[in-house]
């Protein structure tokens, strides 16, 4: 594995993750962690693929990146990276990653010659954040990043209470979930800060495969079946029995429809 650099538009530095080699896929982790979350999924495309995993740099502590975040800033990340790859990119994002990388593709269209979202946390029809938002916020401001994390998984994401409290109730996940607390909180922020309504992305032409899990929080797979009407090219695959964190859970299974739509685009 080596290390890709770029630059930023505010002059900052933008690094990447590169393995494997072949055609290039460029993916854009989810919120609460960083690029190596995918490990498992990358593991299963890098005999085929050039993997590209930018390490978005609100998830990045020495980056030190000035709040409030923008998803407008982390699109131009995206769009600097790909403009290092060598035609055609497949674009791939996960959760906050996917709302960046559709916001990438709708900077700069002719950088990709596809898109893998996977749950995008749209703001379709409502607020992604909205009031429990502002309660993590409050959390976090108040000095308990673990109260703030554990709003956002339990009245954000939506997982079921029972299951965020076993989750919380061990101490590494509690301290894992600290590191980013911060970075997590201005990821929801900036989603929320697009507004709400998905009609912008009528005219993005880009061939576009929308991934969700049958067991994810309802509200994930109601803003992908709005995106999924507003998109004039994009098709659904569902990931039976798996939740929003199949990158975790079966990596080969979501590696094989990241896999599947790579051969669409990249080998029409």
């Amino acid at each position: 594995m080596t290390e890709l650099l770029a630059s930023s538009d505010d002059g900052g530095l933008i690094t990447a993750l590169d393995d494997g080699s072949g055609q290039n896929l460029l993916v854009v982790h989810p919120g609460g962690g960083d690029a190596t979350t995918w490990d498992g999924v990358t593991g299963h495309l890098v005999d085929d693929f050039r993997v590209v995993r930018i390490r978005r740099r609100i998830y990045v502590p020495e980056a030190d990146i000035a709040l409030p975040h923008s998803m407008i800033a982390e699109a131009s990340d995206i769009v600097a990276v790909a403009g290092l790859l060598e035609p055609p990119v497949l674009l791939v994002g996960h959760s906050s990653g996917a709302v960046a990388a559709l916001e990438a593709a709708l900077l700069d269209p002719s950088a990709f010659a596809g898109l893998v979202l996977y749950e995008p946390p749209l703001l379709t029809a409502e607020l992604t954040a909205g009031r429990a938002g502002a309660r993590a916020r409050a959390a976090f401001d108040r000095g308990d990043p673990v109260e703030a994390m554990r709003i956002h998984m339990r009245d954000i994401v939506r997982m079921p209470a029972n299951v965020v409290d076993a989750m919380f109730a061990d101490r590494q996940v509690r301290a894992a979930f600290s590191v980013y607390a911060a970075a997590q909180i201005a990821d929801n922020e900036a989603i929320d800060a697009l507004g709400v309504g998905v009609d912008r992305f009528a005219t993005l032409e880009t061939p576009t495969t929308l991934v969700e899990g049958d067991l994810s929080p309802a509200h994930l797979r109601r803003r992908l079946a709005d995106l999924a009407a507003a998109l004039p090219h994009a098709r659904i695959v569902t990931l039976t029995g798996q939740g929003h964190v199949a990158h975790l859970t079966a990596p080969d299974t979501l590696a094989g429809t990241i896999r599947d739509m790579a051969r669409q685009i990249l080998h029409p």
